[in-house]
């Protein structure tokens, strides 16, 4: 039975520069998954094409085909990835200009449709509420402060774009594991009600969707995890049948067994039994993790329904401001000398004119991560006091930042590690998850 292989070598914008290179040149792989968004990613990308209109995409991506175009072409892989961003038209025309100058002939897919930003008053006018589908709080609220907002569109536009011979696949919003499903959609030829194999597709898109995650990673036993520090990034291995196994590149650290993978499984699930995609709705509790004992798990028998009539929208917008000052404190008695110094500060400020909409107090190493799970009978011989203050006037944050250097001589002994200068006032980029009708939302494919 036809078997492909798809590979996973960047889990967020940011992630190893090496991996994607590495599974590339190993000739192994038949696809390669690249994720570079993140809700708030969106609206960095938004703003940078307000300003330009050439930009707004993942610059890294065009740097990673320009160094690999040769390997890429060679070993015939095919490559899929969000990082047109809200402009993947710009980031293809980058990538055409690398291929003209080496004399390559590449049929780059994008896809668009899923950036609605500039569309959200015809959206309403159309029936679109985008009521806050944590909350229940209605749009008006924020409808004046957008930065972005993105539809999570299905993974037959990537389908689509493979269908009409694209070799790299350039796309905005669409979901983390729709990267790895779409390509299967187009190898098998599945269609939008084959719901068990799409959503053994989707699941095994899920796993590799963050990257070595799933290999050793931010694992839990991570005592047994060898060489991290060449850690392997996964492979798909699937059929027809949506039968899958998830392996790495032999001669990578990492580890990929039963409880690499199902910790990853339980990554952003929700509902178990309604993991919400938007090709179908996937049941994870319906399947075996079967570990093979020699760093791959295999997976079959994977239950699927059928969709909502609702895409997923990511809105950001703007929240006010903030600011975060650090100091470390030293010396005997160092938690009671930083609770007096955030003190200090706030009272000075107070006494100032200046309250916040919001403050917080941590001291980083004192429970600031866990609160009370941990008791800490000790006094530290140091501990870093991180102040943060949150208001829709900036000048107010501003101030807030002129005050954290000063208790250095006129605080209690042993303030010292104040670093990266006077803190200064930053826009709060805030999430908005909503839902959009799918007969609302037009997509198109084009092939350049």
């Amino acid at each position: 039975m036809k078997k492909i292989k798809i590979a996973n070598g960047q889990g967020f914008w940011g992630d190893s520069i090496d991996a994607p290179v590495k599974l590339i040149k190993s000739g192994e792989i038949d696809y390669l998954t690249l994720d570079y968004l993140a809700e708030v990613t969106m609206s960095i990308m938004q703003r940078q094409k307000l300003k330009n209109p050439k930009m707004g995409y993942a610059r890294d991506f065009v740097k990673l085909i320009e160094e690999n175009i040769d390997d890429i072409i060679n070993n015939n892989i095919k490559i899929i990835a969000n990082a047109g961003g809200v402009n993947p038209k710009a980031c293809s025309e980058e990538i055409i200009e690398i291929c003209k100058k080496k004399n390559i002939d590449l049929k780059i897919g994008i896809i668009e449709g899923d950036d609605i930003f500039p569309n959200i008053d015809n959206l309403i006018s159309a029936g679109a509420e985008f009521k806050n589908m944590d909350t229940g709080e209605d749009f008006s609220d924020i409808r004046n402060k957008l930065y972005s907002a993105n539809v999570y569109i299905d993974s037959f536009n990537v389908s689509k774009a493979l269908d009409m011979g694209a070799q790299i696949v350039l796309s905005g919003r669409v979901t983390d594991p729709g990267l790895a499903l779409g390509p299967m959609i187009h190898e098998f030829k599945w269609s939008k009600n084959d719901y068990d194999f799409l959503a053994g597709g989707t699941l095994a898109g899920h796993i590799i969707e963050c990257g070595a995650q799933c290999t050793g990673g931010n694992f839990t036993n991570w005592e047994n995890v060898p060489d991290l520090a060449n850690i392997g990034y996964p492979i798909i291995e699937i059929d027809k049948k949506s039968k899958f196994s998830v392996y790495k590149l032999k001669n990578t650290g990492g580890i990929i067994n039963r409880e690499s993978v199902s910790e990853q499984i339980l990554y952003e699930m929700g509902d178990p039994k309604n993991y919400i995609s938007p090709d179908v709705k996937v049941d994870f509790t319906s399947f075996e993790i079967n570990d093979n004992n020699d760093d791959s798990v295999s997976i079959d028998s994977v239950n699927g329904y059928p969709p909502t009539d609702t895409f997923k929208v990511s809105i950001s917008y703007f929240a006010g401001y903030k600011a975060t000052g650090q100091l470390t404190i030293s010396g005997p008695k160092a938690i009671e000398k930083a609770i007096l110094t955030a003190d200090i500060i706030f009272t000075r400020l107070k006494n100032a004119g200046y309250t916040y909409e919001d403050a917080k107090t941590e001291l980083l190493g004192l429970n600031s991560c866990h609160l009370d799970i941990v008791n800490v009978n000790d006094d530290p011989n140091e501990v870093v006091l991180r102040l943060s203050v949150k208001d829709s006037n900036k000048d107010k944050v501003n101030r807030f930042g002129m005050e954290i250097a000063p208790v250095i001589t006129s605080g209690p002994p042993g303030i010292t590690g104040f670093a990266g200068g006077r803190p200064k006032a930053q826009p709060i980029v805030a999430y908005w998850p909503t839902l959009i009708s799918k007969e609302l939302v037009s997509t198109k494919v084009t092939i350049l």
